[in-house]
């Protein structure tokens, strides 16, 4: 009779230690822009340089439970506390090269302009762009002379003032500025898929009807009395810039143009005189 009894004991036993056993389970979910930089200290001697940084948007849940099922070694408190001081340290490192998203607002309220009206697309993409592939004639050994595509964030004015020309706020480090100080001409494309408009209409980004404009000319550095307005271009749309290391010399450069191409619709492409571009207005 006793062996019942002792059966009944050791499922109960064992069923009372499985409750202390729980999964480890990682989710994560977005969280709004005004959750990245609440608690970071953003002095300029804690965070010289601020970069927007995707992964910053992103939280993690931590597990409920120190066991873990399938192993043979189970953390003490102590291993607990370091490995959440090593989240905290991580979050805070993330937050360091972020900023908030909100305080640069879209200009793109009404859409893209008709089709028809290519001079007006082409100034409304050049606006409404706030990076752009930049082409240039490459220096490096491996690949001298040929070309060499780089990212660059620009600006043609604040959001209330577009002047359809681009300006850059670059580093002497890079190798585009290298590649540019042996031949400074270059040509920058913008896509229509960078907004919402290509995702809304359902359009691929190849799709003749999300418009790609490729603005063709020469690289030059910005001269003294105009650099006030460059900046103003550069860090109203981007404010992070402000914050870049100084050690990195950083300057301004604005691309003379020499040919506005334009593709926004199937049969074929555009090609619009400089003229019409600067006459246009994108809003």
């Amino acid at each position: 009779m006793r062996v019942p009894f002792f059966s009944l004991a050791v499922l109960a036993n064992v069923l009372y230690l499985c409750l202390s056993y729980t999964l480890r389970s990682s989710v994560s979910w977005v969280v709004s822009s005004n959750d990245v930089v609440e608690d970071a200290d953003l002095s300029e001697e804690v965070a010289p340089a601020l970069l927007v940084d995707g992964a910053a948007l992103w939280k993690q849940a931590y597990p409920s439970s120190n066991v873990v099922l399938g192993g043979d070694s189970v953390e003490s408190p102590a291993e607990l506390v370091k490995e959440e001081e090593d989240d905290n340290v991580a979050q805070l490192s993330s937050r360091l090269f972020s900023y908030r998203l909100d305080k640069v607002k879209s200009s793109n309220s009404g859409g893209p302009p008709p089709h028809q009206e290519t001079a007006r697309t082409a100034r409304y993409i050049s606006h409404n762009s706030d990076w752009g592939h930049l082409a240039t004639i490459s220096t490096q050994d491996k690949i001298k002379g040929l070309p060499f595509g780089n990212i660059f964030s620009v600006s043609d004015g604040p959001l209330d003032n577009s002047t359809g020309v681009i300006y850059f706020y670059v580093t002497p480090m890079d190798n585009t500025v290298t590649d540019l100080k042996n031949n400074p001409y270059a040509s920058l494309t913008f896509s229509e898929a960078e907004g919402e408009f290509c995702r809304q209409m359902v359009y691929d980004p190849e799709d003749p009807r999300c418009a790609r404009l490729t603005l063709t000319g020469k690289m030059v550095e910005v001269v003294p009395e105009e650099l006030a307005f460059a900046k103003e271009a550069m860090f109203s749309r981007h404010p992070v810039m402000a914050k870049w290391p100084v050690g990195h010399k950083w300057f301004f450069m604005k691309l003379e143009l020499i040919q506005v191409w334009l593709q926004d619709w199937i049969g074929g492409v555009s090609l619009i005189p400089l003229e019409d571009y600067f006459k246009a207005m994108p809003f």
